[in-house]
């Protein structure tokens, strides 16, 4: 019975959020022709699921309640064995794993013929998503110690992103050929070519998944990553843990209400541009010596300065009146929300209060 395993690593803001969506929601096709995207039943989301194996695998536990992720990977290990064919594992927190995680991995899955897909973007477009991102997710700093700590310091986005370490510790024990790196287009490519490096790099055909996602990690302007910055300083909110107000400020403002404004987008300082040329120059003659599989073009990976359209907007010097709009938005936002989660006995009077109005 042969088995094939794509375990897709990461890094993260290079659609990984897109990917993970489509595939979940084509398993019934994908399985058609062998191709499986395992969970641990029709009740769970594979994302969700992937993403707790992930944590358990990493002896992690964040992002739900406590021992929410027990067992996850030992249950995937077990969904990839029941089957054959191509198996897709598809996680981002996966790239800077320690070698002894990523040597279990390997041993779990001794066996089958495992692949592993990373896929990498330019820092001069990876480095303000992160910092959104990790804005998001409760985070406090402000941009320039964010870079400073990216720089000198090697925080975690930087660990997940620098290609040559993170393909140097997966790569341990397999074969160049079974190493396959995917480039994220450069601004202005088709948006559905990078689902199709994807779909080579798994050796799977993009017919084979029909089903758009509409599943995107939109960026905020400036003036809206300051507010969510200001509301995570003001409300004590934290990473890794269950804050209570994350679904209304990550989900609600953070993922939706705030996407739309027309405000100027984070970009990376143009001081910063040599040091990230520096990066990719690195990357790139890693990736030649090492022969391993490139699935699209590694020009992509070399950032670029900012468009003759885009002026830099400092997003630590934002003018007080443009965040104060930002800011009004966010509270008619939550004003509305707060509405909407009306107290349901208070819901029963009102109607109650009606009915003997009637009468």
């Amino acid at each position: 019975m042969s088995r094939v395993v794509h375990l897709h690593i990461g890094a993260p803001k290079t659609g990984t959020t897109y990917l993970q969506h489509r595939l979940a929601r084509n398993t019934r096709t994908l399985a058609k022709h062998e191709v499986y995207v395992p969970t641990r039943s029709p009740l769970v989301s594979p994302e969700l699921f992937q993403f707790r194996a992930a944590l358990d695998l990493l002896g992690q536990d964040w992002g739900g309640p406590p021992g929410h992720a027990d067992g996850a990977w030992r249950q995937l290990v077990r969904r990839i064995r029941s089957k054959s064919g191509t198996s897709i594992v598809s996680h981002e927190i996966l790239a800077p794993a320690p070698p002894d995680v990523i040597a279990k991995a390997m041993r779990d899955l001794e066996g089958c013929e495992v692949h592993v897909v990373y896929s990498a973007r330019d820092l001069g477009r990876a480095l303000p998503a992160a910092w959104q991102e990790s804005i998001k997710q409760g985070r406090r700093w402000a941009y320039r110690r964010f870079l400073n700590r990216v720089e000198f310091g090697r925080p975690w986005f930087f660990r997940a992103f620098d290609l040559p370490s993170v393909l140097t510790s997966w790569s341990a024990g397999v074969p160049p050929e079974r190493i396959h790196l995917v480039t994220v287009p450069q601004r202005g490519a088709d948006p559905s070519e990078l689902f199709r490096r994807f779909c080579t790099a798994f050796g799977i055909d993009p017919e084979w998944a029909p089903l758009d996602s509409d599943r995107l990690n939109t960026s905020l302007g400036v003036a809206e990553t300051q507010v969510i910055r200001q509301l995570n300083r003001r409300m004590d909110r934290s990473t890794r843990r269950e804050a209570e107000y994350d679904d209304l400020i990550r989900e609600l403002l953070a993922q939706d209400r705030l996407v739309h404004r027309d405000s100027p987008p984070v970009l990376l300082p143009p001081t910063r541009l040599p040091w990230a040329s520096e990066q990719a120059d690195r990357w790139i003659e890693w990736v030649k010596g090492n022969g391993i599989h490139v699935v699209g073009d590694l020009e992509d990976l070399r950032p670029l300065p900012i468009a003759d359209d885009e002026a830099y907007v400092n997003p630590d010097k934002v003018p007080p009146r443009v965040v104060l709009g930002a800011a009004v938005d966010a509270l008619s936002a939550m004003t509305r929300e707060a509405a909407a989660r009306t107290d349901p006995r208070r819901s029963l009077g009102a109607r109650f209060r009606k009915l003997r109005e009637r009468t």
